[in-house]
């Protein structure tokens, strides 16, 4: 699955425009490297987003072309968060 459509059915980036210009900003790695939108993720993949103050760092836990919104959060684990307010996970 592209990076973008990841971010976007995962909720983590709401919208996949957002998405698309962040990664080819350069503010979004895959295993340590710089990712542009149509980088191809899959599960174990460890993302750092970093957008505004704010810095997630996830690992992909499943992939899916769709999720509901009770179903989105369970696609990927949280395992860094810096900057920001704690109660805001998406961006």
């Amino acid at each position: 699955m592209r990076l973008d459509k990841f971010l976007k059915v995962s909720r983590i980036i709401k919208r996949r425009p957002v998405a698309k210009q962040a990664a080819d900003a350069g503010r979004i790695k895959v295993n340590g490297r710089v990712a542009d939108a149509a980088k191809q993720v899959a599960v174990g993949d460890e993302l750092e987003i970093r957008l505004h103050s704010r810095t997630l760092v996830v690992r992909i836990e499943s992939v899916s072309e769709t999720a509901r919104k009770g179903e989105a959060e369970s696609l990927y684990t949280v395992l860094e968060r810096k900057g920001g307010r704690d109660d805001l996970l998406s961006f």
